[in-house]
């Protein structure tokens, strides 16, 4: 999906229902984006954008982001919860007799954004939860 043969960066294209256009977007320069009426403007727009960037971050002696497809992933990482729902997810996994570890990979596996093995990116990225505040009534 690249429009320069060497050019290995992640694009995805997303509609705008504010812009009412779709939006070119580049995963490792995050900053940029490009707005066009059909989807293909909106690929080739970021992905003419990107090569500018990069080759004026070449000229000024900077160095270019690595693209994501060449990062090794150990498929370790570690993240940080609140003590209630590390006890919970450890509850549960005792509960289902397995690790607290394959819990939480079944959890995350099962999500809309996976797709297996084959590492295909999802065609657009999933909403983003909105927060709910609930009002707390008082006696």
């Amino acid at each position: 999906m690249s429009g320069h043969p060497r050019d290995k960066y992640t694009y995805r294209v997303t509609w705008s229902d504010e812009d009412g256009d779709y939006v070119g977007l580049c995963t490792e320069f995050p900053s940029l984006s490009w707005v066009a009426p059909t989807r293909d403007e909106a690929l080739h727009g970021v992905e003419a954008l990107v090569r500018d960037v990069v080759a004026d971050m070449k000229a000024r002696g900077e160095v270019p982001p690595e693209p994501m497809a060449a990062h090794d992933f150990s498929g370790t990482f570690k993240v940080r919860i609140p003590a209630a729902l590390h006890r919970r997810l450890a509850m549960e996994a005792a509960d289902s007799a397995v690790s607290l570890n394959r819990l939480v990979s079944m959890k995350l596996a099962s999500t809309e954004t996976y797709r297996g093995a084959s590492g295909a990116a999802p065609a657009r990225p999933a909403p983003r939860p909105k927060l709910r505040r609930e009002k707390r009534r008082t006696a």
